[in-house]
C-alpha cells in the first residue's frame, strides 16, 4: 500500500464535520471504525473513548488545510509537524498482497498498525499520509472548498493546480451562483442604462414647451 494512499484518511476526518451547516457525523464508535475502511485490527479496538478523541484530531487536521488554503504554509508544517511527533509511524516493506505476473510480490511501503489505541493508529495513519502528499506535491495542493456554506477538505491532484472545490456537486453548484450572479449584474445595468436613457428625452420634451 503506497504512502500516497493514506493521505485521505486526513480528508475523511475532516469531512466528518460541516461547521458551517453545523454538522457532525462523528458521533459512534461506529463512526469511527467507518472511517478506517474495509478490515482494520485498529478499528476494531476502538471504544467510546475515542469518539472525543478523534474530535480534537480532526480539529488540528482541518487546522493544517486551513492554513495552507489562507497560504500560511509555514504555520501548516509546524501543525503537521506537531502531529507528526504526538502520533509517530511504524513503517514496513510489505509485499503479502500484491503479486506481479510471475508470483513474484510487488514490495511497498506499509504503515504498521499497533498503536495504543485506534486514535493514536488513525492519527498517525493520517498525519504521514498528509504529509507525504505535502511534501511531494506541495502545501498550496492542500485546500478548503470555496463554495460556500461548504468548507470540505481536499487534495488537489490537478496538473495545473487549479481545483478549489471539494467535489462536482460544489464546483457545479457554485458555476450555478456564478451564472446566476451575473445575469443579475447584467439586469441591474440594463436598468440603469434604460432608466438614464429616458432623463435626456424628458428634458428635450420639456424644452420643446
Amino acid at each position: 500500500m503506497e504512502l500516497a494512499y493514506y493521505s485521505d484518511y486526513a480528508v475523511r476526518l475532516v469531512n466528518t464535520e460541516e461547521p458551517a451547516r453545523n454538522r457532525d457525523s462523528l458521533t459512534s464508535v461506529e463512526a469511527v471504525r467507518a472511517l478506517f475502511g474495509g478490515s482494520s485490527q485498529t478499528a476494531r479496538r476502538a471504544t467510546d473513548a475515542d469518539v472525543s478523541r478523534f474530535r480534537s484530531v480532526r480539529g488540528r487536521l482541518r487546522a493544517v488545510f486551513t492554513a495552507a488554503d489562507s497560504g500560511d504554509q509555514a504555520h501548516a508544517v509546524d501543525l503537521l509537524n506537531s502531529l507528526l511527533m504526538e502520533f509517530p509511524v511504524s513503517p514496513q516493506i510489505s509485499g503479502h498482497d500484491r503479486l506481479d505476473d510471475e508470483g513474484r510480490p510487488r514490495w511497498h511501503m506499509h504503515l504498521a498498525e499497533h498503536p495504543s489505541n485506534a486514535t493514536a493508529g488513525y492519527a498517525a495513519i493520517a498525519a504521514m499520509g498528509l504529509a507525504f502528499h505535502l511534501t511531494e506535491y506541495g502545501v498550496d495542493r492542500l485546500g478548503l472548498c470555496q463554495a460556500p456554506p461548504c468548507r470540505n477538505a481536499y487534495l488537489d491532484t490537478s496538473t495545473n493546480r487549479s481545483r478549489r472545490y471539494c467535489s462536482d456537486r460544489c464546483a457545479t453548484r457554485a458555476n450555478v451562483a456564478a451564472y446566476r450572479a451575473r445575469k443579475r449584474l447584467e439586469a441591474e445595468r440594463s436598468q440603469k442604462t434604460g432608466r438614464t436613457a429616458e432623463k435626456p428625452q424628458e428634458s428635450s420634451a420639456r424644452t420643446e414647451r
